[in-house]
């Protein structure tokens, strides 16, 4: 029993040679087309998505200055309040200094309890979280109300 092998046909065949003429490809054409056409269609969304947000950014302007002027005109309205404002800004700034010290010189003390102990860690939050808020909120609205407005802020 011998076999003998027949010659099978190649599955594929490649060219190697110079000679053969480049043709183009119609699909790559059309790829290229269809990439241009997306590549048009993000442009003119990144343009719509800009001027969104310059529209954004016009209408928060637009805000801040009107909150500008009202608070200008408030105080020119309260002069004397606006002065008292910042009197008591400059005075419970000393304050927050102070309790700001008297925090950390707590949290040095009582640093190795603080990490070790959940009730500990309660109680100092419970002693110094809400006063450093509320002083934080009444400083800034006092802040607000007694300083003067930056004539380079207010001409833009």
């Amino acid at each position: 029993m011998t076999q003998q092998r027949q010659p099978t046909a190649p599955i594929f065949h490649i060219d190697v040679s110079a000679d053969s003429p480049a043709q183009p490809d119609d699909r790559q054409t059309d790829d290229d087309g269809e990439m241009a056409s997306l590549l048009r269609r993000l442009v003119a969304g990144q343009e719509k998505q800009n001027q969104l947000l310059e529209g954004l950014v016009g209408q928060l302007s637009s805000a801040q200055k009107q909150r500008a002027i009202e608070l200008g005109q408030w105080k020119q309205a309260n002069p004397k309040l606006a002065r008292g404002c910042r009197m008591a800004a400059e005075m419970l700034g000393g304050v927050q200094t102070a309790f700001l010290q008297k925090l950390i010189d707590d949290v040095g003390d009582n640093a190795e309890c603080l990490m070790d102990g959940e009730f500990m860690l309660n109680e100092f939050v419970d002693r110094y979280g809400p006063r450093l808020a509320h002083l934080n909120g009444v400083l800034q609205v006092l802040s607000q109300l007694s300083s003067v407005p930056n004539p380079a802020n207010s001409a833009q």
